[in-house]
């Protein structure tokens, strides 16, 4: 099995930018299935005959073909990522997710994060990175994508500040994240291999598991008293708002400018 990247080839990036543009030019008509399409007629059609999966970055097909991940370059952001199942799966409502051989696509999210470090230029503190999840009513795509990005300098300060009153257990937050009044917890954990957010979301808050379909949730960087770890933060969708968790993410990364 292999792992081919073209983050360097400059014709990757084009490509990809092309393909998803339409999402950016017309959302209310956009194909629905345009990554599902892209990951599976292009990126690993290219694969097959040892080829770049181009327009993809890369290709971890490592641990099987129907447990793989792409890795493709968002045509919105400056470094936004996207972390793709190389199979179908919908999107968060999808029972896959909550069984026990599939793959934990937040810890392969994080892994991908040194995509977007390398579009930077620089090498981002944990803090500054998150993994977020849309909801069933807040997606464009009927294909599950992770988007790995710098999180809002605004919602990190007020992590930051809230982060001693987490524990492991769920708990509405007392404070609003980009008006929203999220759930949260905090996992210690270096990369997230060891837990699948999607199961502790499941399993943490009630009636999560019924409807997870109308969640979203995210995955940040943290430290707790020197030991690695991530702020979860799950919030469920109520018309006409929420399920949204991209919103706590900046395309511009403006926290990367501000970290030496």
């Amino acid at each position: 099995m292999k792992i081919w990247n073209c983050a360097a080839r400059s014709g990757c990036s084009i490509i990809a930018i092309a393909a998803l543009g339409i999402l950016a030019a017309e959302p209310a008509r956009a194909d629905r299935n345009l990554l599902w399409n892209i990951v599976n007629f292009k990126c690993l059609r290219h694969l097959t005959k040892s080829e770049a999966p181009i327009p993809c970055d890369s290709v971890d097909v490592s641990t099987g073909w129907d447990r793989g991940v792409a890795y493709l370059k968002d045509f919105e952001g400056v470094a936004r990522m996207l972390a793709i199942p190389t199979h179908r799966v919908t999107g968060i409502e999808d029972p896959a997710l909550l069984t026990p051989g599939e793959r934990n696509y937040f810890a392969s999210a994080w892994a991908g994060r040194a995509d977007v470090e390398s579009r930077l230029r620089k090498e981002l503190p944990r803090e500054a990175v998150a993994i977020t999840v849309d909801s069933m009513a807040s997606r464009s795509q009927d294909q599950l994508y992770l988007q790995i990005d710098c999180i809002d300098r605004d919602v990190a300060a007020s992590l930051a500040s809230y982060s001693g009153a987490l524990d492991t257990q769920w708990r509405a937050m007392t404070v609003d994240l980009k008006g929203r009044r999220y759930w949260a917890r905090k996992l210690e954990s270096d990369d997230l291999s060891d837990a699948s957010p999607f199961l502790l979301l499941a399993d943490g808050i009630d009636g999560a598991k019924a409807d997870m379909g109308l969640w979203s949730l995210a995955a940040v960087g943290a430290n707790f008293s020197g030991k690695p770890g991530f702020i979860l933060l799950a919030d469920r969708a109520e018309p006409p708002a929420g399920g949204h968790a991209e919103d706590l993410q900046d395309r511009d990364c403006a926290i990367a400018r501000s970290n030496p």
